[in-house]
């Protein structure tokens, strides 16, 4: 909604979220904005000469979190990609594991899994994915890396903007936004190697022979990759992001977070050592804002836990800094719980509270649920058998007195081994197999296999009688699956 012009005579005085109009006779006309224009955030690279502890922690999550995404989908294990999610053969590729459509169950653990993991991270540490290894902070720490490549840090960027355009500023914008381009398209194309074969992928992409989906998904990734890490940013975390809204839901006061000691800290004051500000009645905090410069998305953690609070510790680094050059002890920002300010627990005495029930019943069944998902997998047999009767005839009499009934077998090796298996028959005295007893399946492929089986007549009563077909793998006997189905006989 745009703001309606003051009567003539009138004052329009601003106010948050409107604007109030006061015409001479007194009445008030407010003005909502239903939107607020983004402040524009220039955050610090560092403080001091040297990066923070947790700054070199956030560094070392990007190197691993990106080696593992880049340089996975050029793994090779005996002659195919390592990892694979091949969406159109519906096979999940996991080095030597193969899963299935019918594996979903694994599946459905590993969300159970990644969801209990993030909810007893939360009550722990507060938002320590968010943090270190989110992709958005991920991918907007190298964005911003590249931006103080081309535009230095902070001050620097600043001033840049406030100049009028130039040449040397139009240079330094241009390769900023090639190479964010460059990096979100790479992301892309990596991205699109987990469900197509980076190799053909990379030799398609060469040759400009990539198909309308891979292109599409390739800029649609590169595009939002440029676009939340270069020009959003803290945008995603503050509206997009469900996880700073419901985040409360998962804190209490035994949760560690990025807390400021307003006790020890205020009353704020600047430009003193720690002695003259005893003796003048002043806090440790010397109002020097670093803590807010460095801030991803631009608050005061001095105004308490606000739910735009990434928990990224850059505020706990600059803090450090300022600390030592004064002379003051550091941890007046720092990683603790609401309890123990309040409390002024020790050191043991926090984790004790941190270490309470709702962390360890998380715990608990997160521990009870990989070592199924692990004990599934290791007994996993990796040969699935569905046993389909041919419904055009039941049974049928054939030569020397017997009856025959058919079957189609879908024999699926889920192994990454070619495999060659035998079929037998049991539960029906003299129930042999008439087709070939033997059949060979590739490796991570499936089979379809037509089974006659004979008994004697005398043998199968009329109606249905149960039986079992047993399928073992020549090459790894251990690999038996046992299924049952039923043989009918024939009536008088």
């Amino acid at each position: 909604m745009n703001d309606v012009a003051p009567p003539t005579g009138g004052r329009k005085v601003l106010l948050p979220g409107g604007a109030v109009t006061a015409p001479p006779g007194g009445t008030h006309e407010l003005v909502i904005s239903l939107y607020e224009k983004r402040q524009q955030i220039y955050p610090r690279a560092r403080v001091g000469p040297s990066l923070g502890q947790f700054a070199r922690w956030r560094w070392v999550m990007v190197w691993l979190t990106q080696l593992v995404f880049y340089g996975t989908p050029w793994l090779q294990w005996k002659d195919r990609q390592a990892i694979l999610f091949d969406l159109v053969a519906r096979k999940f590729y996991f080095f030597d594991l193969v899963l299935w459509p019918q594996d979903v169950i694994y599946l459905t653990a590993i969300l159970v899994i990644s969801a209990l993991s993030l909810f007893l991270f939360t009550a722990v540490g507060g938002r320590l994915w968010c943090g270190y290894a989110c992709p958005q902070t991920v991918y907007t720490e190298i964005f911003l890396w590249i931006e103080r490549l081309f535009e230095g840090d902070r001050s620097q960027r600043m001033a840049l903007d406030r100049q009028p355009m130039s040449v040397r500023k139009v240079l330094r914008k241009a390769g900023k936004h090639a190479s964010w381009a460059a990096v979100g398209l790479w992301t892309g194309f990596t991205f699109v190697g987990f469900f197509t074969p980076i190799r053909e992928l990379g030799n398609s992409l060469w040759h400009a022979g990539l198909g309308p989906w891979e292109s599409f998904w390739i800029l649609f990734y590169g595009f939002a990759t440029y676009g939340n890490a270069g020009w959003m940013r803290e945008q995603i975390c503050l509206y997009l992001c469900p996880y700073a809204r419901f985040q409360s839901a998962m804190f209490d006061r035994d949760t560690l977070i990025v807390t400021y000691d307003e006790a020890r800290g205020e009353p704020r004051g600047a430009g003193h050592k720690s002695r003259a500000r005893a003796e003048e009645g002043l806090g440790d905090c010397v109002d020097c804002g670093f803590c807010v410069q460095v801030c991803p998305t631009g608050i005061d953690i001095r105004k308490g836990l606000q739910y735009e609070c990434i928990g990224c510790a850059a505020c706990i680094d600059a803090c450090a800094h300022v600390m030592r050059k004064t002379g003051l002890p550091t941890g007046l920002i720092r990683y603790t719980t609401k309890n123990a300010l309040a409390e002024h627990l020790s050191r043991v005495q926090i984790w004790r509270h941190v270490f309470r029930p709702r962390v360890l019943i998380y715990g608990a069944i997160l521990l009870a649920i990989i070592s199924a998902l692990v004990i599934s997998l290791s007994l996993r047999v990796p040969l699935k058998v569905d046993v389909i009767r041919d419904r055009g005839t039941f049974a049928r009499e054939v030569e020397d007195s017997r009856v025959e009934n058919v079957y189609r077998l879908q024999v699926m090796n889920t192994s990454a081994r070619n495999q060659t298996y035998d079929l037998q028959a049991e539960g029906l005295a003299g129930l042999t197999v008439a087709s070939n007893p033997r059949f060979a399946v590739p490796a991570a492929s499936s089979l379809v296999v037509i089974v006659r089986l004979q008994t004697a007549i005398q043998s199968a009563p009329p109606g249905s009688n149960r039986i079992a077909l047993l399928v073992q793998s020549e090459e790894e006997p251990a690999i038996r699956v046992r299924e049952k189905t039923v043989f009918f006989g024939l009536r008088p």
